[in-house]
């Protein structure tokens, strides 16, 4: 393959994601060296003309960009954050794309900044047959000079690639909070799945009506962003549901999976931000006052 001018690029980490962003990068032209623990998972890479480095030393030494995706960020700091490795970083552009947290974010970029190195930390949105298409989501923080140096190689990774700032832990926080979310709807869908189960519903009948329902609470998720980001806790005319509301239809809830048997720990735990709210006089405001009482204690 003819790279021509453009940059080189090493991926650490050749799982399933890895070897998806390597195989993008490679398909765009890019000179990509790779490198994984063990050996055979660059293989089928290496058919694909990437280098396929001896050691870890010499995979960072090969390129200009640096993108690491391995299992948490305790592995890339026994990779990469050591005396010996850390010599090379001078002038390289490193791209964390493997999960963490904002503070473990920051801590590396420190330690990547005072290397004379640029340290972009990200999070990828999507599942490897993603990567390299329109859809491909990922989100990265750090320095916007690196980002739009680099521009094309990021491109080539997804069609949907963003900065989102140059705090280096705001990518990871969106991450958690998008996570959040997704799993707010996975284990209300469990709920929805036992409770179906106990009460001999099918669940075809529960995936129609959901179908159906799906809009109102998609609504419903962007008003409580909308208000709470405004501070409109307080009912009004554009209230779509207050607290009250829901308190009592969770009481039922809670009742029929009692009398079912079925676990009731992540519905106590929303009951218990309830009666917080409830203790503090806020039964009858709009449901976004709820935001103010995620803090434990308070």
């Amino acid at each position: 393959m003819e790279w021509g001018m453009k940059s080189s690029i090493t991926v650490i980490g050749t799982g399933r994601m890895g070897s998806a962003l390597a195989g993008s990068l490679l398909q765009a032209g890019y000179p990509t060296t790779v490198w994984n623990r063990t050996r055979q998972k660059t293989d089928p890479l290496a058919k694909l003309g990437a280098i396929v480095a001896p050691s870890i030393d010499e995979a960072v030494h090969a390129s200009e960009i640096v993108i690491v995706n391995v299992s948490d960020y305790e592995a890339t700091e026994t990779l990469l954050r050591n005396d010996a490795i850390g010599s090379a970083m001078r002038g390289k552009v490193i791209v964390e794309l493997t999960s963490g947290t904002p503070s473990g974010a920051r801590e590396a970029a420190e330690w990547y900044t005072r290397r004379g190195a640029s340290y972009l930390d990200g999070v990828i949105m999507a599942t490897p047959d993603y990567i390299g298409t329109d859809a491909g989501t990922i989100l990265l923080a750090g320095p916007r000079a690196a980002f739009d140096t680099h521009g094309n190689v990021f491109r080539a990774l997804g069609g949907n690639v963003q900065h989102v700032g140059e705090e280096p832990g705001r990518a990871n926080a969106l991450d958690s909070a998008l996570l959040a979310l997704m799993w707010g709807a996975l284990f209300g869908t469990l709920h929805a799945i036992a409770v179906c189960q106990s009460e001999e519903i099918e669940l075809d009948e529960l995936a129609r009506q959901w179908s159906a329902t799906a809009p109102v609470v998609d609504g419903l998720v962007a008003d409580l962003i909308k208000r709470t980001s405004a501070g409109r806790f307080v009912s009004d005319n554009e209230t779509l549901s207050s607290i009250s509301i829901h308190q009592g239809s969770m009481q039922h809830l809670m009742e029929l999976m009692r009398s079912r048997k079925i676990d009731g720990s992540v519905i106590d735990g929303y009951d218990a931000i309830i009666k917080r709210a409830t203790a503090a006089g806020h039964l009858h405001d709009d449901f976004a006052a709820l935001s103010q009482f995620l803090a434990v204690g308070k």
